[in-house]
């Protein structure tokens, strides 16, 4: 009950006001489509709720972002270790390509100087450096099967090496020229001295005994092969003259040489011919 100026009146029923409800919601809805007399309240009304709804999202967007950041960060840092990982690979394989480069680059200077001396030359990989005091020798992988034979020469780019000394099927061992047991006839390549030069058992030092104060040799002379004997190809360069101690009490000079082959270096040598190569003299290690 209701009452309006003293007088009691009947609140609607339910069903009533359900029904006057409908009706002006229909009316309002009829009146706005076609007069459009809403848009502005609805406009002003949506000014008025969007710091609401900016309000009412905040922590949806502020959960997304932060989702958002330590997904970006964590992928961040799987593709930085991905690229650090490739980038390690791509600098390992760099070091070998240029590794392989200067290997082929050596290889072809020795290919080159080869041809100045030798009919035929053959590359051979060192497969064993010899560990035995005073005694300088290698193993290197071509044997009889390839033609190699003992006494062979053996080259690099720069000068001679040594000599090739036991033969098997498919390795061969050679002794270098600063072997302690190893001697090469020379001349010196300035003023056409002829000598020898001896092992030491040192890896940088030869030596040229028996040269008395008047032999023509100085320090900076280059020695080359004579030829002398057929194993060494002439004219081909063999050591340095380094050193030479003229002592008064002594009856030759002191003479010391340095080889013209980079023994300790690269992993291949040249096997060359000259000729018809002799029969060749194997052994079974």
């Amino acid at each position: 009950m209701i009452n309006v100026f003293g007088r009691s009146l009947r609140a609607p029923s339910n069903l009533t006001r359900l029904i006057l409800l409908t009706v002006l919601s229909a009316a309002l809805m009829i009146l706005d489509h076609r007069g459009h007399h809403l848009e502005k309240i609805r406009a002003s009304l949506n000014v008025l709720a969007y710091p609401i709804l900016l309000v009412a999202e905040a922590p949806a967007y502020v959960g997304r972002s932060l989702g958002d950041f330590f997904t970006t960060r964590a992928a961040l840092r799987a593709d930085n270790e991905k690229l650090l990982a490739e980038r390690q690979a791509l600098l390992a394989r760099q070091l070998q390509f240029d590794a392989l480069q200067e290997e082929n680059n050596r290889l072809r200077r020795m290919l080159g100087s080869a041809e100045q001396v030798a009919d035929k030359a053959l590359a051979a990989e060192l497969i064993e450096v010899s560990s035995e005091p005073f005694t300088r020798k290698i193993v290197v992988a071509k044997g009889s099967q390839d033609g190699v034979y003992v006494g062979q020469p053996v080259i690099d780019a720069h000068g001679i090496m040594g000599q090739v000394t036991q033969v098997s099927s498919d390795f061969s061992r050679v002794t270098l020229i600063t072997d302690a047991g190893h001697a090469i006839p020379v001349l010196d390549n300035r003023s056409g001295l002829r000598t020898i030069v001896f092992g030491t058992g040192d890896p940088d030092v030869l030596k040229v005994p028996y040269l008395t104060a008047s032999a023509d040799i100085k320090e900076g002379d280059l020695l080359v092969s004579s030829g002398m004997g057929g194993t060494f190809p002439p004219g081909y360069p063999v050591a340095h003259v380094s050193k030479i101690v003229n002592d008064p009490n002594e009856s030759f000079l002191a003479i010391g040489a340095r080889p013209a082959a980079q023994l300790n270096h690269g992993k291949q040598v040249l096997l060359i011919w000259r000729g018809n190569p002799p029969k060749a003299r194997g052994y079974r290690k």
